[in-house]
């Protein structure tokens, strides 16, 4: 990122307010916030280490589930270790730098997993819906190339974006009223005429979410068309089985992206945005290693396996 020429008058730093309002809440936040993150790492790290040593799940579906745990690991990584620092110590500055920084890799995340949950529900949508053509179409080859364009679709614009925040001119008082840097605030506090960023931002982060999200809706709609179509309860619910953990995750992360981002700024939803944002941000990588493994029999019967392997272990 280019570096900012800053002037006698120009911010070096923002103040994020966070939580601060809640004074007596801080120490239960904390404590809370700390055990979110631990729970989120342990799980993630846990299906990653299930996804590479059990033979039985080196399929498509759990390399992108492998791929989404990665994901969500370095994107709880991005808010949650500053937020807890904030918390106990106190201390809500951040450099501009830093800020930036910040929100770069929250966008890279954040879009990557739009475009690698869309990979996630074509899978699905194959698996269900064109059976025959599943094993041939979903080969090693396709796998990484649907995993690596949703790291270069996020990276792009992402990048981009980031770039030109980082030419803007900040003046203090740089008080953010949230508890990471996202776009919308940071760029507020510049001196200068923001309009054009504003714009591109808008227009980007179109590019980040509505095609991925318009190619998930279209998979599931196919999907649940043809669920319905299954003569047999039992088919209808070992199919629905296949995939309602992913649908659980998509509709937990969009759900929340349309509150915060996409529905009118009312007094009311502006002091609700930390709360939804918490889900996203937070939440969301909490729940994904849990909601895939507490719902999925291949996952528990390698979770099993393992825990057999390292009870025999120990014994030795």
């Amino acid at each position: 990122m280019a570096s900012a020429v800053w002037s006698n008058k120009t911010a070096r730093e923002f103040i994020l307010l966070g939580f601060g309002d809640l004074p007596e809440l801080q120490i239960l936040l904390f404590l809370l916030f700390s055990v979110i993150y631990i729970l989120s790492m342990v799980g993630n790290i846990l299906i990653i280490t299930l996804i590479v040593t059990d033979q039985h799940l080196h399929t498509p579906m759990y390399f992108f589930l492998g791929n989404l745990s990665c994901l969500e690991t370095c994107y709880t990584s991005t808010i949650l270790p500053r937020l807890l620092a904030s918390l106990l110590t106190g201390d809500r500055t951040i450099s501009v730098q830093r800020c930036l920084t910040q929100y770069y890799l929250f966008g890279l995340f954040g879009a990557t997993e739009c475009y690698l949950l869309a990979a996630m529900s074509y899978d699905r949508y194959l698996a269900i819906c064109k059976p025959l053509y599943y094993g041939a179409r979903m080969n090693g080859r396709f796998c990484v190339l649907l995993a690596a364009g949703s790291w270069i679709n996020g990276f792009l614009p992402v990048t981009i974006i980031t770039s030109l925040m980082s030419q803007l001119p900040f003046c203090g008082p740089g008080k953010i009223d949230h508890f990471f840097c996202d776009l919308t605030p940071v760029i507020d506090l510049s001196c200068s005429d923001t309009r054009l960023i504003k714009l591109l931002g808008v227009v980007l982060s179109g590019v980040c979410s509505l095609p991925p999200f318009l190619l998930t809706v279209t998979s599931y709609i196919c999907i649940i068309t043809s669920i319905l179509r299954i003569p047999s309860t039992t088919g209808r619910q070992k199919a629905f089985s296949t995939c309602s953990s992913h649908l659980i995750v998509i509709t937990t992360f969009y759900g929340t992206l349309i509150i915060v981002y996409l529905l009118p700024k009312t007094k009311t939803l502006q002091d609700l945005n930390k709360v939804f944002s918490i889900f996203y941000t937070i939440l969301t990588p909490l729940l994904n290693p849990f909601i895939y493994s507490l719902r999925n029999k291949e996952v528990k019967k390698a979770l099993r396996k393992a825990v057999s392997k390292f009870t025999a272990f120990t014994r030795i």
